[in-house]
Order: C-alpha cells, then structure tokens, then sequence
C-alpha cells in the first residue's frame, strides 16, 4: 500500500492522483514547484520502476511541465529527482523565472522556504486540480 514520505507531506499540498503518481504542491511560495510521487511501495531510484511504470511517469513528468510553463512569467522548467534527503522517489517539476530568488542557481537550500497563504495555495492547487487531473480523465 502506498505511503507519502512524511516529510514530503509536511512540505506539500496534495493537488491530486494522475494515472501513477500523487501530484503535490511544494509549499514554498518563492517557487512554483510540483513534485510527482509515483504511487508505488519500495521505490527509491527511477530504475525501481517498471518498464511501463517509467514510461506513465515521463508521460506525467511531460504533462505537469506543459502545465508549468503556460504559468504567466515562466522561462524554463526544471526537473530533478534527488532523494539525497527524502529516500522515497518523487520528481520535482520546478517553474523557474529569470528573476526567482535563486536564479540561475538551484533551488535547493536558497533561503527559507515561504509558505503560501491560504488562499493563494487553494487556488494553485485548484487550478492544477482543473488542468492535471481533471484533464487526465477525460
């Protein structure tokens, strides 16, 4: 049975399940920021996969790009699985704008994360809700 790392929930907002990962928000307002979690147990290298399993996840990483770049001021998508801290697999998709507080650096340990408001989180996610998932199931 699938599990989320705990500390990837506590740095994340759940948006949602596409065909094979969990899709979530990271929770640093600096950065639009998805991470996808391939909804499978014992995985810590994309290698762990399956064959069709990697494919469907390249699909998603694919898809949660598009999403990503048609954001107003997004100049360039990255994509990394690192693992070094959270053991379990997961994707970061990362909006990067020319001007993002860690540009042209990695965002990784760039400052403090700033946690979104409320409302402004609930509409990121709602939006992603409407263009990732819902989308996937038509």
């Amino acid at each position: 049975m699938f599990a989320l790392d705990p500390r990837l929930a506590a740095d994340t907002i759940a948006i949602g399940d596409l065909a094979l990962s969990r899709v979530l928000l990271m929770n640093d307002a600096r950065y639009l920021w998805l991470i996808l979690a391939p909804r499978r147990d014992n995985l810590s290298e994309l290698f762990d996969l399956d064959g069709a399993d990697r494919a469907v996840l390249m699909e998603e990483i694919v898809a949660v790009s598009r999403a990503l770049i048609a954001s107003p001021g997004v100049d360039k998508i990255n994509v990394g699985a690192l693992g070094n801290i959270v053991r379990q697999l997961h994707i970061h998709v990362v909006a990067r704008r020319f001007n993002d507080a860690a540009w042209p650096g990695p965002v990784w340990g760039a400052g403090a994360p700033r946690r979104y408001e409320t409302q402004a989180a609930q509409a990121i996610v709602q939006e992603f809700r409407e263009t990732l998932i819902h989308a996937a199931r038509r």
